[in-house]
């Protein structure tokens, strides 16, 4: 058993690989995902942001987003992602660097909030 929370964002997907990309990040999460009314091009999670950090990283790449992925057993978590589709390119020191399906990344990382805040809106994984 395990815990992990949302630690950051909206992610921008393909027309065609956004199904994909939405169900994976409803059962990453642990959150429904529901179809904006009005709105089709949206699909929106909207319990998986309780609290939020956001920062600005340096990369050697080409701009873009990502979320973080806070637990309390990285390994674990790491596991559980790969499970539902998503696939590790790459790790630094304790993060596993990930690529979801729709083709954005994700990092898997040892809790950085404040323990309080982590207890209150982890999702615990069998």
């Amino acid at each position: 058993m395990h815990r992990s929370r949302l630690y950051g964002l909206f992610v921008d997907t393909p027309t065609t690989e956004a199904p994909a990309a939405a169900a994976f990040w409803s059962s990453a999460l642990g959150v429904p995902a529901v179809p904006e009314p009005n709105e089709e091009q949206f699909i929106m999670l909207r319990t998986a942001l309780p609290a939020l950090t956001m920062g600005v990283q340096a990369v050697d790449d080409a701009p873009r987003y990502h979320v973080d992925i806070e637990t309390d057993d990285h390994e674990a978590e790491a596991a559980r992602l790969t499970a539902l589709g998503a696939v590790e390119i790459n790790r630094w020191l304790d993060c596993h660097i990930m690529r979801a399906p729709g083709g954005h990344l994700l990092c898997v990382v040892p809790v950085h909030s404040d323990p309080e805040l982590f207890a209150a809106h982890a999702t615990v994984w069998p």
